[in-house]
């Protein structure tokens, strides 16, 4: 885990190459199978199928009320980099680089971008992540190996 200003991040070696791992990270639907928060519910109706540099995606959500999310793309570089953010705009970012074993997923929470940084944080949301961001990983580990 690395703990930069107003970053947390994740990274777990996974043994799949990034193309693989990149397709489900670049797919709405993907979200869905590998979120370990427990919050994403749905890909909304209409979705693009592949992800990339300005798509706007939508998730059906759920945080003890059920919300929905409009996600815009603001990182990417094909099967190496992928960020998304929305109204608050703080981001969510996947990075993969080649690693012995397969590839190096590193998940990032970087609320260095937000409306309002100092207000997640009272809220814990950076620490409260971690642990999600982890099971996520496990997930998408779990979905691309068959494991």
């Amino acid at each position: 885990m690395s703990d930069k200003p107003r970053q947390v991040s994740v990274s777990r070696i996974i043994a799949a190459p990034p193309e693989k791992i990149f397709a489900v990270l670049s797919s709405p639907a993907g979200h869905v199978a590998i979120d370990g928060s427990g919050t994403v519910k749905h890909a909304r109706d209409g979705q693009p199928d592949k992800l990339v540099l300005g798509s706007k995606f939508g998730m059906d959500m759920k945080m003890g009320v059920p919300y929905k999310t409009q996600n815009t793309v603001v990182e990417y570089e094909e099967n190496r980099l992928i960020a998304w953010q929305h109204f608050g705009k703080h981001r969510w970012r996947y990075e993969l680089e080649p690693a012995d074993g397969g590839t190096r997923v590193t998940e990032t929470f970087d609320w260095s971008t937000a409306f309002f940084p100092k207000g997640i944080e009272l809220m814990g949301y950076p620490k409260k992540h971690i642990p999600n961001m982890e099971k996520t990983l496990e997930r998408l580990d779990a979905h691309v190996t068959g494991r």
